[in-house]
């Protein structure tokens, strides 16, 4: 096929596609049917099928059960604010380190356990694989509606035996991560942030709402004290209804 030539079915998709985005098929309204769009469109079953199948895997449609496949409502994406420092005596909680945006207020739940670092893990830390770390796991929400996913890990190595090494109970549980190292003389100068997509895992749906295997937006944060990593995260927000937007100091 010559290059920028589009396959039928994708040539029918991207009508529907656009049909969708600029209303002539609004949310909730049925997707022409198979036989129909093969009739519009002057191509067989098989395009047809691939067509609906190219919309349903980009999430613009839903099967509904004995009623056909209808457009779904796709409110726009809100602003997730990332900045990494949180205000020292910030009441916001570890909310705040997570979602930047001095407006933003919202809950969480927390929970935390040791375990072994895996080597994907150890080498984030620079630690050896099986060290102790400390795991706190996050579940964010604002306006309870679910947020974001945290998970943070903390070599026992830093903060074992003092204070922080619960980083939601003690004299600054639910304080920020540069705060609480500084606590125990680490002093944090430095944040790293990757950000990537996969698909949502089945344990992650049931917490943020939403189906396995829908994307979502992999923040890969770590903090550094003089080169020395001292807390890696994975932050987990849906792709669908949040957007990642970054605020760097210049200078």
């Amino acid at each position: 096929m010559p290059f920028g030539e589009q396959p039928a079915y994708l040539r029918v998709a991207g009508d529907l596609r656009q049909r969708i985005s600029d209303g002539s098929l609004p949310p909730h309204t049925r997707l022409p049917s198979q036989a129909r769009i093969r009739e519009q469109y002057g191509v067989s079953d098989t395009v047809a099928l691939e067509a609906r199948k190219v919309l349903m895997a980009e999430g613009l449609v839903e099967g509904r059960s004995g009623s056909g496949t209808y457009v779904r409502e796709h409110p726009l994406p809100r602003r997730v604010v990332r900045t990494g420092y949180r205000v020292p005596g910030d009441d916001a909680g570890p909310f705040r380190q997570e979602q930047g945006d001095d407006g933003a207020k919202g809950t969480w739940e927390a929970c935390s356990e040791q375990e072994e670092a895996s080597p994907v893990t150890a080498e984030r830390l620079g630690v050896e694989s099986g060290a102790r770390l400390m795991r706190t796991r996050y579940l964010f929400r604002e306006e309870g509606e679910p947020v974001m996913l945290s998970t943070s890990w903390e070599p026992l190595a830093v903060t074992g035996r003092t204070p922080v090494m619960l980083p939601e109970e003690g004299p600054l549980g639910g304080r920020g991560v540069a705060e609480r190292m500084a606590a125990v003389d680490v002093v944090v100068d430095n944040i790293g942030e990757e950000v990537g997509a996969r698909p949502c895992l089945a344990e992650e749906a049931v917490l943020l709402g939403g189906m396995p295997g829908q994307i979502v937006l992999v923040a890969e944060r770590t903090f550094y004290a003089g080169g020395r990593p001292v807390e890696t995260a994975d932050v987990v927000v849906p792709s669908g209804r949040f957007r990642l937007a970054y605020r760097m100091p210049v200078g």
